[in-house]
C-alpha cells in the first residue's frame, strides 16, 4: 500500500522529499491523495500540525523569534517550543541560533522550500472552495481611464450584473496620475485602460482602434491625408507623466521610429487634456487613438491618420495577486462581450 510505504520512511524530511518527487510509476491521484493526507492527518505524532507549519514558515521568513511571535499572536517561548518539537521530529536542527542572529540550516532551507508551495496550494484550494460556496457576492470596484472606455465598461458591468445580482459594482473614473496607484493600494479591483500596463494582468481587449497623430490645427501636418510613424522623428512629441507605466510610454511615445531614427521629446502633461493643450499650443505632436476625435474634439487640434502604426488595445487590467472570484467573473464577462463592443464611428 502506498500509505504504508510513505509512513515507513524514517523522518519527516524524507517524507516531504517523497511528496515532491514520488517514485516512478506512482499514479498522479495517489500522489495527490498522500500529499493531502500528510498535511491534514496526524500519524502517531509524526506529521506536522498546522501550528508547526505556520510557525516554521513564519520564522523562516522573519529569522527573528520576537517578530515571528508577534506576527502569529504567540509568545516567544511558544515559538521556541514549537520549533524544538519540530526539530525533534526532523532529527536535526532547522535553524542556527546565536545571541544576535537566526538563520536557516541547509535542512531548514530544504524543508521551507518543500513546504511553502504545498501550503500555498492548500490555502488557494480553500479560498477557491469558499468562493464557490458563497457565490459571487460583496462589492467589485471598477474604474475606467479615458472617456472612450466607458461604453465598453457599461456593457461588461451590465452582463456581470445579470449573472451575479448579489455582487454590487461600484464604478469610478481615475486619471493618469492615480490609475496605477488605485490598483496597487486596492481601492480599485479592475481598471479598464489601455495596454500595455506594466506589472499588471491585461486582457481580454475590449476595444481596438487605429492610431492617429494629434497636431495643432495650424501645423504643417494638419492638412495631410495620412502620415507615417517615421514623421515623429521630425517633431517633438508631447510626453505622458512619469506615473504612467514605462511600457505604456514606450508604446505611445517611443524613443525611436521603426527605422531607428531618434524621436525628440516635447514637454510632459499631467493629464490627457493638458497634453492636448500642449499640442494645440504647438509645443509638440502626440500619437493617440482614433476615437480621440469623438471624445476629445477641439477646434485647435487636428487628428491625422498614421497609416503604418499598430492598433491600440484597451480592456481590463488588474493585479496578478488579486484572484477573487468577483474579478475572475468580471474578466469572463469582459471576454464574452468583447466581440459585441461597437464604438461610434470616430469620423474622418
Amino acid at each position: 500500500m502506498v500509505f504504508e510505504a510513505i509512513t515507513a520512511l524514517p523522518s519527516l524530511a524524507e517524507r516531504v522529499r517523497w511528496f515532491q518527487d514520488p517514485p516512478h510509476g506512482m499514479r498522479h491521484q495517489d500522489s495527490i491523495a498522500i500529499r493531502s493526507l500528510s498535511l491534514a492527518q496526524r500519524n502517531e505524532g509524526d506529521v506536522l500540525e498546522r501550528v508547526e507549519i505556520e510557525t516554521f514558515l513564519a520564522l523562516a521568513e522573519e529569522l527573528h523569534f520576537g517578530r515571528t511571535a508577534e506576527r502569529l499572536g504567540l509568545t516567544t517561548g511558544r515559538v521556541s517550543q514549537v520549533i524544538r518539537k519540530l526539530e525533534r521530529h526532523i532529527g536535526g536542527a532547522l535553524f542556527a541560533r546565536t545571541s544576535r542572529t537566526v538563520r536557516l540550516t541547509p535542512v531548514g532551507e530544504q524543508l521551507a522550500g518543500d513546504l511553502a508551495p504545498l501550503v500555498a496550494a492548500m490555502e488557494a484550494a480553500l479560498r477557491k472552495a469558499a468562493d464557490a460556496s458563497r457565490g459571487v457576492t460583496g462589492e467589485l470596484r471598477v474604474a475606467f481611464l479615458g472617456e472612450g472606455t466607458a461604453p465598453a465598461l457599461l456593457k461588461v458591468v451590465t452582463l456581470f450584473g445579470e449573472r451575479h445580482p448579489d455582487c454590487r459594482v461600484e464604478v469610478r473614473e481615475v486619471q493618469l496620475s492615480n490609475s496605477r496607484a488605485s490598483l496597487v493600494d486596492g481601492s480599485v479591483d479592475v481598471l479598464i485602460a489601455s495596454y500595455p500596463f506594466d506589472g499588471m494582468v491585461c486582457g481580454p481587449a475590449l476595444i481596438t482602434e487605429k492610431r492617429v497623430l494629434a497636431v495643432a490645427s495650424g501645423h504643417p501636418l494638419a492638412g495631410e491625408p495620412s502620415l507615417s510613424v517615421e514623421v515623429l522623428a521630425d517633431h517633438p512629441v508631447v510626453q505622458y507623466p512619469d506615473v504612467t507605466s514605462a511600457g505604456f510610454r514606450r508604446d505611445r511615445t517611443p524613443d525611436h521610429t521603426p527605422s531607428g531614427r531618434p524621436i525628440p521629446k516635447g514637454p510632459a502633461g499631467a493629464s490627457f487634456s493638458e497634453m492636448l493643450t500642449l499640442v494645440a499650443m504647438g509645443r509638440g505632436v502626440l500619437p493617440v487613438g482614433e476615437h480621440s476625435r469623438l471624445y476629445y474634439p477641439r477646434p485647435d487640434v487636428t487628428y491625422v491618420p498614421l497609416h503604418d502604426a499598430p492598433p491600440i488595445e484597451r480592456g481590463p487590467v488588474w493585479r496578478a495577486g488579486n484572484t477573487a472570484a468577483r474579478i475572475k467573473e468580471f474578466v469572463r464577462a469582459a471576454a464574452d462581450t468583447a466581440n459585441s463592443v461597437r464604438l461610434p464611428d470616430p469620423g474622418p
